[in-house]
């Protein structure tokens, strides 16, 4: 990401005197990052058994990471206590051509390692996320989640975001 954030942007933890920093994801943090998303896919799977991951998630993640981080439309943010990852961040700018506003910021995953919830992390990431977005044009931020994640739910509309659109699915 070349026209992104241009430094790190540190945030004090609630829960203890850690320190943490948000960044654009680097070539260094890449595994680690996709073993949090696979960690998200999974615990999606615990929402909804259609959301079961396949048992090549971990290369997958790796695998669509790489190519996320090549492409000007996305952005992939890490928050990193020390040198640990441990949260990511993914979006993607979309154009909602038959809409308005147009520029949709959508951020597709939001993970925060279990250890480092129940502080301003997450939603610290999340802010950072959203500053990324508007610096490349989103005139509408959105959030997808599974509809049974009653966390994800709760978290983002605390934050003013209500229900824009639904997915019904129905096994073949």
């Amino acid at each position: 990401m070349k026209d992104g954030m241009k430094k790190d942007l540190a945030v004090q933890s609630k829960k203890s005197s850690s320190e943490f920093h948000i960044r654009e994801i680097k070539d260094q943090d890449v595994e680690k990052a996709a073993e949090l998303i696979a960690r998200l896919k999974k615990l999606n799977g615990e929402f909804d058994p259609l959301l079961k991951t396949s048992e090549k998630i971990e290369t997958n993640s790796l695998q669509i990471l790489k190519e996320t981080m090549r492409d000007k439309d996305h952005i992939v943010l890490v928050a990193l206590s020390g040198t640990k990852v441990v949260g990511v961040a993914k979006a993607v700018l979309r154009d909602r051509i038959f809409y308005e506003p147009r520029e949709e910021g959508a951020i597709v995953e939001l993970y925060i390692m279990p250890e480092f919830r129940r502080g301003n992390l997450g939603r610290d990431l999340f802010d950072a996320m959203v500053s990324s977005l508007l610096k490349k044009g989103a005139q509408l931020i959105t959030a997808e989640f599974p509809s049974q994640n009653e966390i994800a739910r709760k978290f983002y509309t605390k934050l003013g975001f209500r229900s824009l659109t639904n997915v019904y699915a129905k096994p073949s």
